[in-house]
């Protein structure tokens, strides 16, 4: 057997230095250019609700769903019997005679849940009604 000596490998050297002043270069950039404020709340532009009906809507047929504080619909001052979506399409249906391009008014009350106004929503999106109006109205005062 014949141990020979290999050649040491040549070890490769990384020189860090060029590299940490990159990094400390980009990281005074980014420093020196970035601007901070703080926000303390979100700026929304709430929709303000009108009273009054102007003459052009008088004169026009239109649809009106009210919906109650309990979730009860009323489609043109008539009640419904259920808040079913199939029963408030129906009722659609049935007071504009087929016609979507009737302007549609839902009004409801800062009481009424959410998911009823969703449901009155959903009932013109799969109508078709093209021209929708969200309102709101006072709740009725208890005496």
């Amino acid at each position: 057997m014949k141990f020979r000596r290999r050649k040491p490998r040549e070890t490769i050297d990384i020189n860090l230095v060029s590299l940490i002043d990159v990094v400390f270069i980009l990281l005074l950039f980014f420093v020196v250019t970035t601007t901070f404020t703080r926000e303390t709340q979100l700026r929304v532009d709430l929709p303000q609700a009108v009273t009054g009906a102007s003459a052009d809507d008088v004169d026009k047929k239109h649809l009106d769903i009210t919906i109650n504080a309990d979730g009860v619909y009323s489609v043109n001052n008539t009640l419904l019997a259920d808040s079913k979506l199939d029963t408030l399409i129906d009722a659609l249906q049935k007071e504009s005679g087929g016609d979507t391009s009737l302007p549609l008014s839902i009004s409801a009350d800062g009481k009424t849940p959410h998911q009823a106004v969703i449901t009155a929503m959903d009932a013109a999106g799969k109508m078709g009604f093209a021209h929708l109006r969200m309102t709101t109205v006072e709740a009725a005062s208890a005496n």
